[in-house]
This record gives structure tokens, sequence and C-alpha cells, in this order.
């Protein structure tokens, strides 16, 4: 009797330690434990068509902020200022611009990228997108600095779903086809070299507005999408029929800057066009930065002069322009996090 019972506890002993080790597991990791981010929902970001889209292939829209020109407004380039945007402002994605010349990248590139990685490490680690912007209306006469600072962030971040490259912030009246095309596909070459599916956004030229000039030759790159870049009080309905016609042929359009004052951000707010806009990207399910992320005193901004720059803004240091897009940027995005906090 002794001998069998031992023989039966031999048997048995795996199968005990077996059903403890799954018991171990499934209280050490909880659903609840484990809280999804906006990058968890919707993974990588990339085009169809003239559409951008989520992991699933289903249409996306990203909603959120631009940080102002990096030399200048770099005290607002920090993790705790990016959690806040998160979430208070529900911002989804974060537009980080590097100014380049005036005293940006091109004098102090050490100072500069430090800034942008403070904001990408951010975002990665609040879980949502961040737009790395080469903040330069003059990026084909700095070929080369471009391509070393996006190999650089490439090669760094290149494995991560949560990073976007906007290779020429703005370009101005030159041509597509000789001056802007090429130094993009120059820039795309060597990203891609470490970043073969990350979402890469084009500027076209008169300020990124050129959007139909540019899907009428477009770049040969399976994730390439064009900046569509608009203020409220200059830009109007033809404008919008650029736009349609670049999406009519095909190519994808990201509102990766757009402003709700004059186009050189001051100036009024025009509410009947803002309206308008908004309604235009809601439309054509449009992704969108708001610029900007700034203290100063200029209708774009989106803080009064004085405001901290690590975020926990009180209702009366956001300007007019801050408390109006705050608002908007919930509404668009609170069932995505609703969703998240399900």
């Amino acid at each position: 009797m002794i001998q069998s019972d031992k023989r039966m506890l031999a048997l048995l002993l795996p199968l005990l330690l077996l059903c403890s080790c799954k018991s171990t597991d499934s209280t050490s990791v909880q659903p609840s434990q484990t809280k999804r981010t906006v990058v968890d929902q919707f993974g990588l970001i990339h085009t169809k068509g003239n559409k951008i889209v989520d992991k699933n292939d289903n249409p996306v829209a990203l909603h959120g902020m631009s940080l102002f020109w990096s030399q200048w407004g770099g005290n607002f380039y920090n993790e705790s200022c990016v959690r806040w945007l998160r979430d208070d402002w529900n911002c989804t994605i974060v537009r980080a611009a590097c100014g380049v010349e005036s005293g940006g990248y091109l004098t102090n590139p050490q100072a500069e990228l430090a800034k942008v990685t403070t904001v990408i490490d951010a975002c990665i680690k609040v879980g949502i997108y961040v737009v790395v912007d080469w903040h330069d209306h003059n990026a084909h006469n700095h070929l080369e600095q471009a391509k070393g600072f996006f190999q650089t962030i490439a090669q760094k971040y290149g494995d991560k779903p949560n990073v976007m490259y906007e290779v020429f912030n703005e370009p101005m009246q030159v041509s597509w086809s000789t001056v802007v095309k090429p130094y993009s596909e120059a820039v795309i070459k060597v990203i891609r070299q470490y970043d073969p599916d990350n979402l890469i956004i084009v500027g076209s030229p008169t300020w990124s507005q050129d959007v139909d000039v540019a899907a009428r030759d477009p770049i040969v790159d399976p994730n390439v999408a064009y900046s569509l870049h608009f203020y409220t009080g200059t830009h109007r309905q033809s404008l919008r029929n650029k736009a349609m016609a670049a999406l009519n042929s095909g190519v994808a359009l990201f509102v990766s800057e757009y402003g709700i004052s004059e186009a050189s951000g001051d100036g009024v707010i025009d509410y009947n066009e803002t309206a308008l806009w908004l309604s235009f990207i809601d439309q054509y399910t449009l992704s969108s930065c708001n610029w900007s992320i700034m203290d100063k005193n200029e209708t774009s901004a989106a803080l009064k002069p004085g405001a901290t720059p690590t975020g926990n803004w009180r209702d009366e240091e956001l300007s007019v322009s801050g408390t109006y897009i705050r608002s908007r940027i919930r509404a668009w995005n609170g069932e995505v996090f609703k969703n998240l906090n399900h």
C-alpha cells in the first residue's frame, strides 16, 4: 500500500507543479495590469491608396500638436510636456520641429538633436506617435546635414512604430521636380537603409501647399504622404481644391502643420473658415498637428507668455487658439482614449 501511494504521488507531482505554474502566471499578468497605448491600438501607420491606415488597413486620423521651432521653443521639449499633451489634451501625436537655420541644427547640431530625441523618447514612453520634422525652408541647400540627421534618427528609432519622418518642412517657391523631389528622394534613401516601413512625410513647393503638383509626379516609395499646411485666416477654398486634386490623383495627405491664425502666425481668427477646414479634415480622414505649443504673444501660440514648459496648464494659461484647439483635439480623439481606458 505504501509503495502504491508513492507511485501515485510520483505520477501526480508533475501535474500538481504544472497547475501551480499556470496559476502563478495568470495571477502575475492580469489584463487590467497591462495598459494599452495609442500605438498598441493602431500599430504601424502606413499609406493605402490615398488614405493613411493603421496596422489592420483601417483608415486612421491622428490629431495632436506641433512644438515650436526647437531653437526658440526648446524648453517645451520635455517628457512632462509630452505626457500632459497625451493625458489632458488627448493628443495621439506630437510633432518635434527641429529648427535648422537661424541658430538651429546647422549651428548647434548636438543640442538640437538632443531636444528632438528627448521628445521621441517621451512619445515612445507614453505610447503616442511622433513626427520628426526637419523644420527648414531651404532644406535643399542643406542636403548633407539632413541626411546625417535622419540617418541618426532612423538608426536609433527605425524599429519603433511611433516614429514618422517629415523630411522638408516648407519648401518655398522652388521647383518640385528638379529641387524638392530629388532632395526628398536622397533623404528617403538614407532613411530606408535603416527603416524600411515607417511613414515618411514630404513637403511640396509654396510652403507645402502645391500638393497637386507633387501628386502629378509622385515619389516612388510604398509609404509616403505629402504634407498639407494651411492657416485658416489666409488659406481658403482654392487650397482645399488643390488638396482634393491631390487626393483624387491617389496620393495620401498629412496635415503636419496648420493654424487657426493668419499665415504669419498672428492676426485674427476666422471661425467660419476654421470650421470649413476642420470639416475638410474630417471628411477626408486626415491626420493633423496644430501649430503650436509655445508661450508667445501671437495668435497661433497655444499658450500665453509665461506658461510653464512642463504642462499642467491652467485654463487661464491657454490662449484663445489653445483653448479652441484643445477642445477640438479632445473631441477628435475622445473615442480613442475611451477605448484605451476600457
